[in-house]
């Protein structure tokens, strides 16, 4: 799991990875769609698919490129205790939100 975040530190490769999320993409595509060079997506491409991230299939003279959710359920789970700290957070805002107001209205 560590490998993925490092990976995924990488703005490029996050939003490749929101590209390939929607729909296979082929290279081409992702080349069109991100401002970078086609040797460059190829090289993000390159480290998600070795981090496991994006599986690829030959598609005649095209690579289709789809995001692997495995990798990314590991990272939902580690990530599942913090959701619950920050819902907890927000919950008591909310309360406090919700008694200021009541007190505004309050002659």
């Amino acid at each position: 799991m560590a490998a993925a975040f490092e990976v995924l530190a990488e703005p490029t490769r996050r939003e490749i990875l929101d590209l390939v999320r929607e729909r296979e993409r082929s290279v081409g595509e992702l080349v069109e769609r991100i401002a970078i060079s086609q040797p460059g997506v190829s090289k993000h491409l390159r480290v998600l698919r070795d981090a496991g991230l994006v599986d690829v299939r030959a598609d005649g003279q095209r690579r289709m490129y789809r995001v692997r959710p495995e990798p990314l359920a590991e990272i939902d789970a580690w990530l599942r205790p913090y959701r619950r700290l920050w819902a907890g957070r927000l919950d008591a805002l909310e309360k406090h939100l919700d008694a200021s107001e009541g007190g505004a209205d309050d002659p």
